[in-house]
């Protein structure tokens, strides 16, 4: 990010005596820093202390939620501090206009964002604390700051004998001055960066130490259970409060926008007294469709309405109606559940003026607007507690959980701590799903030469459905009137005053082949089924059928899979790179073992480049991934066993969508409940995955998500090389 380091930079010295640097990170607001005398106490927004004694205190504005942040951001900051990445103690960020994700403007971690929008201004803020502590200790020994280092949490004297700790000249160091650009370390001086170290938080998390959600326990707590409709747009008619209020434990029966509330004084009183409610439901206006309606409905949406062109180089239909052959193909996605490991859950305590929050949040800004929709709270009067969270993967960034439980808990009298916890039946039942969608594809083939290239995406937008509370997010202080306003608003200046929805297009957009000719169209459509982002998002249905059509074109042309794409890489070397790793990784050139073939893909997601080939069967009627040989380009890798990590857990997480993954629906009813029928890839069906890491010195990018959408059609590629048979739905069939 181009500026100059010293906009980062807000420097100030702690009421308790430490070093406190504010970071003003690009695209932020602005941040107020300072002593208030009225409370003795400093308050700053994002920030790095250290104290007298020798605390080195960091707060972490991106969630974990197992992709690493935990580890991989606070090891940024002890690079250039000179210190072990152990040494420093973390906590989660409190709302603030500071710690927004300054690609978005919002307070959220998604996107594979996290790394690459904190590479710099988290080693600037560690680089210039250490400086400042380096001049400290020059002026208290008189000698050249220059001549001093530091190290461990220490500044050594020039003798090389002499040391003194952090914690001893921070009230020195504080006003101290960095005039002009503060210098980080080269790469050849690193430590800690580009090195294979533990997690930060793996001891906590496997001693139970750390705390999630679900975890969290209060003095006083009881447990709501919320009872749905079981279609989406359903209401509440009638229900029996008044019998079900009367069991054991049962302290309220209360209905709110999103069902009926069950109140106990335990989580399993209040299961028990859910059992004996009866409610009936009017459906008027709820959902009535199936799977086939959704498809069908995008059939006539693309039959209908060409679309918004997206990207239009050359002239397609010349180049079509010249062609020698043209291939037409048409692929369809179902919708999917994020099936987090943690179902959703939250705890609220609305203590009269004011609500504190306890949640697994991706978005805790967004958090805040959810409980001032439901209660009568400005945002500045909700208080949100980010805790650990067991898997996001984009479910998290919609906050229906938490309004539900600030709904019950500011009715719930006396006010005491209320904790709502999902089902895995409600967790599948009640998602927001990664959306359906349908791809039309043609091209023109010419003497085996790829001359055109056209792709109609059809179906919905993400941020229809987001922008409910992501658009009052950006503006907090505005009334609770004005919400769905700004939410149209936002919706009718997308593109223009606000970012352009990618979420349908993404992975198609930037089609990288060189084709003369390419057109690419979204024809929008909902049909009304709540979606919300998934890992990888518009990057998972795409890549499906852009390399699964690229493959089909291979076969039609006569060509090799991997060569047709080679070929038509040339002008993207990071493209290449990682093809020619993935296949020498695989041995493409050899063949393999009797009953089984190889698939390829490759795609660029979140500015990563992955390719990967899959090695499958069908064993006894199951179909089997055997092995997959995986190359990524993610640039400057700050801890190549995270980035192992989370390109494999991707992998996984693409072949249970591929094998597994999908959400039906009967008369608006998702006929799905639990891991029986929306199964995870299990132990034994994991394939050996071998994760091959370019070394590259490029600016960090993404990995939490990018292993997900090549894996798909590499799978999908497989198959065809081993049958014959080309599948162009999902999930894959094993008796197609």
């Amino acid at each position: 990010m181009p500026m100059n380091r010293r906009e980062f930079m807000k420097i100030s010295a702690g009421a308790s005596g430490g070093l406190v640097l504010s970071l003003s990170l690009p695209g932020c607001a602005g941040v107020q820093t300072g002593f208030r005398p009225e409370s003795g106490a400093w308050k700053p927004d994002a920030w790095l202390e250290i104290t007298r004694q020798n605390e080195i205190l960091f707060t972490l504005a991106r969630v974990e939620m197992g992709q690493g942040t935990y580890t991989g951001l606070t090891t940024l900051v002890a690079e250039e501090l000179e210190v072990r990445p152990e040494a420093i103690t973390l906590r989660f960020a409190p709302v603030a206009p500071a710690y927004r994700n300054p690609l978005y403007g919002l307070q959220l971690t998604g996107g594979s964002t996290s790394l690459a929008s904190s590479w710099e201004p988290l080693r600037v803020a560690g680089a210039s604390a250490r400086q400042m502590l380096v001049m400290a200790a020059a002026r208290v020994w008189k000698v050249g700051a220059d001549e001093c280092s530091a190290r461990e949490g220490r500044v050594v004297h020039p003798n090389g004998i002499d040391s003194l700790p952090y914690g001893d000249l921070v009230e020195l160091a504080a006003s101290e001055v960095i005039r002009g650009d503060v210098a980080l370390k080269p790469r050849s001086q690193w430590n800690y960066i580009g090195q294979s170290r533990g997690r930060l938080d793996a001891r906590a998390k496997s001693t139970g130490a750390a705390v999630y959600g679900i975890d969290v326990e209060l003095p006083g707590m009881v447990y709501a259970v919320i009872s749905r409709p079981p279609r989406h747009g359903g209401k509440v008619r009638a229900f029996n409060g008044n019998e079900v209020r009367a069991l054991p434990g049962v302290q309220a029966v209360l209905e709110i926008d999103r069902g009926v509330a069950v109140v106990a004084d335990k989580y399993w009183r209040a299961r028990k007294a859910q059992d004996a409610l009866r409610i009936e439901w009017d459906f008027s206006e709820a959902l009535a469709l199936s799977d086939a309606d959704v498809f069908e409905s995008y059939r006539r949406a693309a039959d209908n309405d060409d679309g918004e062109s997206e990207r239009d180089e050359g002239d397609i239909t010349a180049a079509l109606a010249k062609a020698g052959r043209v291939v037409e193909a048409e692929y369809t996605q179902p919708y999917l559940a994020h099936a987090t490991l943690e179902p959703m859950n939250a705890t609220a305590w609305y203590r009269g003026d004011r609500m504190e929050v306890w949640a697994p949040t991706q978005a805790p800004d967004l958090g805040r607007i959810g409980v001032a929709r439901v209660t009568d709270l400005a945002p500045d009067d909700v208080t949100i507690n980010t805790t650990f969270l067991g898997g996001g993967f984009g479910r998290r960034l919609t906050q229906d959980y938490i309004e539900e439980a600030a709904a019950v808990a500011f009715r719930v009298r006396p006010s005491v701590p209320v904790k709502v916890i999902w089902t895995r039946e409600e967790d599948t039942r009640h998602d927001f799903y990664r959306p359906a969608m349908l791809h039309r594809m043609r091209a023109g083939l010419t003497e085996g030469k790829l001359e055109a290239w056209h792709h109609q995406i059809v179906g919905p937008q993400i941020l229809d459905w987001y922008v409910r509370n992501a658009a009052p997010a950006q503006y907090p202080w505005a009334p609770r009137f004005l919400y769905d306003t700004l939410g149209k608003v936002g919706l009718l200046a997308e593109g223009i005053a606000t970012p352009k929805d990618m979420s349908a297009i993404e992975g198609a957009v930037d089609y990288p082949y060189g084709v003369g000719n390419i057109e690419v169209r979204h024809t929008h459509t909902d049909p009304g089924v709540p979606i919300t982002w998934w890992r990888s998002v518009g990057y998972s249905h795409n890549g499906f059928a852009v390399e699964t059509f690229m493959d089909e074109l291979a076969h039609e042309a006569g060509e090799d899979p991997y060569r047709f794409r080679r070929n038509l890489l040339t002008d993207q070397p990071r493209h290449q790179e990682v093809l020619d790793r993935a296949a020498r990784l695989a041995g493409w050139d050899k063949p393999p073992p009797e009953g089984r073939a190889r698939g390829i893909a490759v795609f660029r997601s979140f500015g990563t480049y992955v390719a990967q080939v899959v090695e499958a069967g069908v064993e006894n009627g199951v179909i089997r991934a055997y092995k997959v040989a995986c190359a990524v380009d993610c640039g400057q890798v700050v801890n190549p066993r995270i980035v192992k990590d989370q390109i494999e857990g991707g992998i996984l997480f693409g072949l249970t969508a591929a094998l597994y993954g999908e959400i039906t629906f009967e008369n608006g009813e998702v006929q799905q409940s639990n891991f029986h029928d929306y199964p995870l890839i299990r132990q034994y069906g994991c394939p050996e995955v071998v994760v091959d890491i370019v070394d590259s010195s490029a600016a960090p990018t993404g990995v939490g998500e990018p292993g997900v959408p090549p894996v798909i059609p590499a799978l999908g590629n497989a198959l065809f090389a081993l049958t014959g048979k080309r599948q162009r739905s999902l999930p894959l069939r094993a008796d197609v």
